[in-house]
This record gives structure tokens, sequence and C-alpha cells, in this order.
């Protein structure tokens, strides 16, 4: 006979519980109970699992081996209840929403209106920082972040990539000329972040690496305000294409040494806290978002 989930439900509260009276008082079943269900499903893997006596537990070599992967099982199958229940149910109440303000403008605004007719039960309340907050003290269900995560107690998921591009106004450029050479930035005007020192890595291959550090001329904390700078024509920036692609493809910004780029593609994470009760119209959000985003990761 093959274990059951429930089986495998009570030997993981077992272990993380640390006793089995622990774990019977937990899921309200009395000790024998969860004793008998452990012997059985050691008889049907035909191993022991834990070496019990009287004042202790301890996991055997097998134990440990079916314990983490036990959990991982368990995990997939309650991630699979939630992202099915979203097929079954009508996801409603408010739900808040966190992104740097250039991604909130190019990459959430422009899709509100489809996703509030899809979901009209859905209250949404966006909200803009460029800075990691604290998700429980800014009441916020999902925070929308570019770039390398640092945090592990979110719960994460990707939603994809965006490229960066070097970029500038075809005005400063007829005023300055087209740099050729990664070098021949040096005689430009460069823009760039004043608090996040990776962002002023732009992704360009040089005789020292895949990576240049820039110093910029003219800086700014915020992605748009150096997208509205390089429109006006004060510079060269290094902007993703999520922000940037309309004004690629109406010919309001250049791509700037292209031949030199790296290619290297900016990641774009939700992080949330796990909460059952917001699963549902989170789980929404960010299969509606990721399907939009794809087109920004060309």
């Amino acid at each position: 006979m093959k274990a059951r989930s429930d089986e495998l439900q009570v030997f993981v509260s077992v272990i993380e519980c640390g006793s089995i009276s622990a774990a019977a008082e937990q899921s309200g079943q009395t000790p024998s109970a969860i004793s008998r269900t452990l012997s059985r499903l050691e008889a049907k893997l035909g191993t022991t699992l834990i070496n019990r006596t009287t004042r202790r537990m301890d996991l055997t070599e097998e134990g440990r081996f079916f314990f983490e992967r036990a959990k991982a099982i368990l995990q997939q199958m309650d991630e699979l209840e939630e992202h099915l229940s979203v097929h079954h149910q009508t996801p409603s109440g408010r739900l808040r929403i966190n992104a740097a303000l250039p991604f909130m403008l190019h990459a959430i605004v422009p899709w509100v209106g489809e996703f509030r007719a899809l979901y009209p039960q859905i209250q949404l309340e966006l909200n803009t920082s460029d800075l990691i907050i604290d998700l429980i003290e800014q009441s916020t269900d999902v925070a929308i972040r570019i770039g390398e995560l640092a945090d592990s107690s979110l719960h994460a998921r990707s939603l994809g990539c965006s490229p960066l591009s070097v970029l500038a106004s075809p005005e400063y450029l007829a005023r300055h000329g087209t740099p050729e050479r990664v070098e021949d930035l040096q005689a430009h005007s460069l823009l760039g972040f004043t608090q996040t020192e990776t962002l002023n890595h732009w992704p360009l291959r040089h005789v020292e690496g895949d990576r240049l550090l820039i110093r910029p001329s003219l800086s700014a904390s915020s992605g748009e305000t150096l997208r509205e700078l390089a429109l006006a024509g004060e510079g060269i920036a290094c902007l993703s294409h999520f922000m940037t692609h309309e004004d690629i493809r109406s010919g309001r910004l250049q791509v700037v040494l292209p031949e030199h780029s790296s290619g290297y593609r900016q990641p774009i994470n939700a992080v949330y806290y796990r909460n059952s009760q917001l699963a549902l119209r989170i789980q929404c959000f960010l299969d509606f978002i990721q399907h939009k985003l794809a087109i920004y990761a060309c």
C-alpha cells in the first residue's frame, strides 16, 4: 500500500511539534491515534522513521530523508489547492499593492482597467515607494520589487525579468554625438541614481568586465525622474525596458552602444507574507500581471 497525505501530515506534525502528545493536541487527535498512524506509515514504507522511547524521539537516517521530502510534497499540495481555488471562487476584498513609482506607472496602471473588469469585487489600493518597506507595518499585501532579493522571511514569486538599456534622446545625441565605444561615455553627461549604488553599474562589456560603474553627472533617486531627464535631452541613462519600451518604439529615446550590452536582465519579483485569507486575490493579481509583463521581457 502507498502512503496517504494525511499520514504524511501526521509524521511531519510530530517532528515539527517535537512529540506525539504535542502533535495530538495540535490536530485534535489522541496520542494513541497519532502513534497508530505513525506505525501504519512505517509498515507501508517497510522502514523505521522514528526511534521512540519514553523520554525522547530521534529521526533515523531514513526518517530524515523522508521528512524533508514529505514537507515539500505537502507544501506543493497546499499551493496546488490554492491555485485551483482561484477558478472556483469569486475573489473579493481589498488588495494593497506597493511598487516603485516607475513600475507602478508603466507596468501596473495601464492594466488596472482590465483587471478591475475581470475582478470587480477586488478593491485595489496602489501605493508607491522606491525603498524596501515593512509589509505588515505598511498594511501591504503584495510588493513588487526590481532586482535581487535579500529578505528570506518573505514569500517571493518571480514575475519575469526586464532588460536594461543605455538610452538617450535623439536631440541629446545630435548635440553631443553618439558614443561608439564604452570609453566614449566619459565625455558625456551620465544620468544615474543617488541611493542604490548597484543601479549605477551599467550592463556594458568593456576591458574590465561586463558591468561598468559610472559616475553620474546628474543624479536622481527615482528611475522615473531619470527617464524624464533623458527625454529632456539632459544626458544618457540606463533604464529598464518595462518603463522605456514605448519611448524606444516611438523614437523618443534611442539605444546607445547596443553591440556592447552584456544582456543583463533585471529580475522582477512579487513579495508577500503567506496568508491563506489573502491567497485568492493575491493569486489572481500575480497571474494577471505576470501575463502582462511578458511583453516587456524582450
